[in-house]
């Protein structure tokens, strides 16, 4: 199990170092001179809204199996956690040791 949750961790790890790398390299919508005026896109044939190129595919298919390893690395970690608690190393205080009582006021 070990090897599992160790091998997803490093594809988590590489697909978020690939993820960053793809979404930085990619030109935004509007990023020429008519689009810091409003203007549509000047630069494509048809808008905007152009077919989707590679990095927008890449973007979504590493997004995709970044969310995957997320779920799987807290299901493989959850399955290996059976018997630890955030209070399993603190000890509770003696049933033996009297209640103070409060302190009676001054006349």
């Amino acid at each position: 199990m070990n090897i599992l949750f160790y091998f997803v961790i490093t594809v988590h790890v590489i697909v978020c170092l690939f993820l960053i790398g793809v979404v930085l390299v990619q030109q935004g919508r509007s990023a020429d001179l008519a689009g810091a005026f409003g203007g549509q896109g000047s630069q494509t044939a048809f808008g905007p809204r152009a077919a989707a190129n590679v990095l927008t595919r890449l973007t979504t298919v590493s997004a995709i199996i970044f969310m995957i390893t997320s779920l799987s690395l807290t299901v493989l970690y959850m399955r290996g956690q059976h018997t630890r608690s955030v209070l399993s190393g603190t000890t509770s205080a003696p049933a033996s040791a009297p209640a103070s009582a409060p302190a009676k006021p001054a006349k």
